[in-house]
């Protein structure tokens, strides 16, 4: 059961009304995730803001969740394991990527190259090696986009501290973390 308050979109006033109206009109769903970050509008813009930024970034939606996905089982975010499992397969993902991406690798080249670079910062919270700074210039990445995964990395590892902290409802198919069974 979550900690806090997960806001009802239906009576929820002012900023945190329009801000809820505006994610369900895009999504088509409101995610307990979301509702729980209503309770502070400021915060659910600011996320708001920097995940729109980044649907516009030169990391597809494809590549951001395999990021998401690494993130949040290196973080054991039961609540972030599911919900990008779901949003992964809408982005086209198979599950065996997904595995692939949960473990930190992919089986595209350029693709493993991202998640591990991803993995590594989530991991050492940013003080990457340099042979794991090499490993990503050698993939081909260029600054733009080292700067964007660096910030999806960040954004991830705010909702998985959210949906830690706070013990968020899991409204997605519950999606077991590698090694750990999630209750029903």
């Amino acid at each position: 059961m979550s900690r806090v308050t997960i806001v009802d979109p239906k009576t929820a006033t002012g900023d945190a009304r329009a801000l809820l109206d505006a994610v369900q009109q895009q999504l088509g769903v409101t995610p307990n995730f979301i509702r729980v970050l209503a309770n502070s509008p400021k915060a659910l813009e600011g996320f708001l803001g920097l995940y729109g930024a980044l649907g516009s970034s030169s990391l597809d939606k494809a590549m951001q969740e395999r990021i998401a996905l690494a993130v949040a089982e290196g973080n054991a975010c039961a609540y972030c394991v599911s919900a990008h499992t779901a949003i992964g397969r809408h982005a086209g993902l198979s599950n065996e990527e997904m595995a692939l991406n949960r473990r930190g690798g992919s089986s595209d080249t350029r693709a493993a190259a991202i998640v591990a670079f991803a993995r590594a910062l989530n991991e050492r919270l940013g003080e990457v090696t340099p042979g794991q700074f090499a490993a990503a210039r050698k993939a081909g990445l260029s600054d733009a986009e080292i700067v964007e995964i660096i910030a999806v990395v960040a954004l991830n590892v705010f909702t998985n501290i959210l949906g830690k902290a706070t013990q968020v409802d899991i409204d997605f198919p519950k999606v077991a973390l590698l090694g750990a069974p999630v209750a029903a």
